[in-house]
């Protein structure tokens, strides 16, 4: 008879979590023991620099042992955890510059830094084609339209990952690109014929499926394929589809299954169970310590029921095991910031994308600068570059005034002065422009310095960025000075 106790630690075996703090606190360690934890997910908030990084990493080994799984989403762009380590261009900057070699050496570069931190697991690439501008989530997030291409690069930024010894997952299977909702917050729907969803959504998935070690579901319905269950606990997409026609043999695992589409609506040991038994290999039970023992209890019943059999369980760890054995957590040295750096900054650089022909103030030029005032995390991304910085950064060319804005929908355009200044906005969210801006908003040129969507907003000339690290503002200063040409052509339909 197994005991309770020997259940929830092949439960725990199942899970991912995510805990709070910077250090491994007594409580989160013995729920680690506890339940036979091996996999946690780190995010902003756990991390201040290297050596705590470093530090927390170890400690987390040293419980979890030498089969720990230890993730991050350092994508690129905006969706970065380590903010301190070479910055990487978003997945749209790479396919700007079109060139799967520099995708290969962004994708090893981001691996030596996040290995030297004592990660094995970059949720990454993204291989979602952004086929929606309207898409709250994904944007420049994702390579491109273009079903072949996408996966092309990806595919090279993945191997780039892995001859550095840092596993890959793909995500969102089977495709987030084509939405209007995001899955955080309510659950999407994308209402496809099967041949559509073959032809695009899904075709990067395949491609990609027989080199990805593992690959995260999507929160979404998609009614051709399963009118009743999202992808996370649809046994006909995770089993039927991607295990049985397509022959996947790596990890299937759940998107945070906190997130509302579905904690909102299942609740979360319910979905737990529903994803394991649909064929999820490990449920990322992120959520609090409350909704992980809720979690670890449902899933816990679930094998002594049956619903989960031992067979099915044994396959799951066998795979994980195997992951975790073919991509040893072991912190390798990281000597290679600066040139790493480097690379990252060639892809900012060759990733920049003119829109509509804009013209370059004249050097020293009297500049006013307009930019949203907040910039805060969506949950999701890290926060926006402040206005300030950006200001700074272009007053090493020009004379600039700054004017921020607190809301889009109520600033008056109309109400700057008319007094030659050469009027530049940077857009530094993701959220795109409602009508009264894309009415009366008439910069001289628009820094797009996220989502690149918002280009189409503004009736003005642009340059895009694909997102507001450093490199980017460098790449903008590059090119108004004359030192570089905007070589980059947008990888969606809409910037011919």
């Amino acid at each position: 008879m197994t005991t309770q106790n020997e259940l929830r630690k092949l439960a725990g075996q199942l899970i991912m979590i995510r805990f709070p703090g910077t250090v491994l606190d007594a409580a989160t360690a013995e729920f680690l023991q506890a339940n036979s934890i091996r996999a946690v997910c780190l995010f902003r908030g756990n991390m201040t620099d290297s050596e705590q990084l470093a530090r927390l990493t170890a400690d987390l080994r040293a419980v979890m042992g030498p089969e720990s799984l230890i993730a991050i989403d350092q994508e690129g762009g905006a969706v970065v955890r380590s903010t301190w380590v070479p910055a990487p261009p978003a997945a749209m900057g790479l396919g700007a510059a079109d060139d799967t070699d520099l995708a290969y050496r962004t994708g090893a570069a981001v691996a030596r830094a996040v290995k030297a931190l004592g990660f094995n697991w970059n949720f990454a690439p993204v291989l979602d084609l952004n086929n929606n501008p309207h898409n709250p989530v994904i944007a420049e997030r994702s390579f491109g339209a273009e079903p072949q291409r996408a996966a092309e690069l990806a595919m090279s930024w993945m191997a780039g990952s892995h001859a550095e010894g840092v596993a890959c997952c793909v995500k969102h299977f089977p495709g987030h690109g084509d939405t209007n909702v995001d899955s955080h917050r309510d659950l999407p729907t994308v209402n496809k014929p099967v041949e559509e969803l073959d032809r695009l959504e899904l075709a990067p998935f395949r491609i990609a499926s027989g080199a990805a070690p593992a690959m995260m579901t999507a929160h979404i319905v998609y009614p051709t394929l399963d009118p009743e269950n999202p992808a996370t606990m649809s046994r006909r997409i995770l089993n039927d589809l991607l295990r049985e026609e397509w022959q996947y043999k790596g990890i299937i695992i759940t998107d945070g299954m906190d997130m509302h589409a579905i904690a909102g609506r299942y609740g979360v040991g319910n979905a737990a169970v529903r994803a394991l038994t649909a064929g999820a290999d490990m449920v990322m039970a992120l959520g609090t310590t409350e909704t992980q023992n809720e979690t670890l209890d449902a899933i816990a019943a679930a094998i002594a029921s049956g619903e989960l059999s031992q067979a099915a369980i044994d396959t799951r760890l066998a795979r994980l095991s195997s992951l975790a054995k073919a991509y040893p957590c072991k912190p390798r040295s990281y000597k290679e910031d600066a040139a790493d750096r480097e690379i990252m900054a060639e892809g900012w650089r060759r990733g920049l994308t003119a829109f509509g022909q804009p013209q370059r103030p004249a050097p020293g030029a009297k500049v006013r600068l307009v930019a949203r005032a907040d910039v805060v995390s969506d949950g999701v991304s890290e926060a926006g570059v402040p206005a300030g910085v950006v200001a700074d950064s272009l007053r090493q060319l020009y004379d600039v005034e700054l004017v921020t804005f607190a809301n889009a929908d109520t600033f008056d355009w109309n109400a700057l002065p008319q007094d030659g200044r050469f009027t530049m906005l940077a857009s530094t969210s993701r959220l795109r422009y409602g009508q009264r801006a894309r009415d009366t908003w008439r910069p001289d040129l628009h820094l797009a310095l996220w989502n690149p969507y918002q280009a189409l907003d503004i009736d003005a000339p642009a340059l895009m960025t694909y997102g507001f690290a450093q490199p980017a503002l460098d790449a903008i200063n590059g090119w108004l000075s004359g030192q570089l040409q905007a070589t980059g052509s947008a990888p969606v339909p809409g910037f011919a």
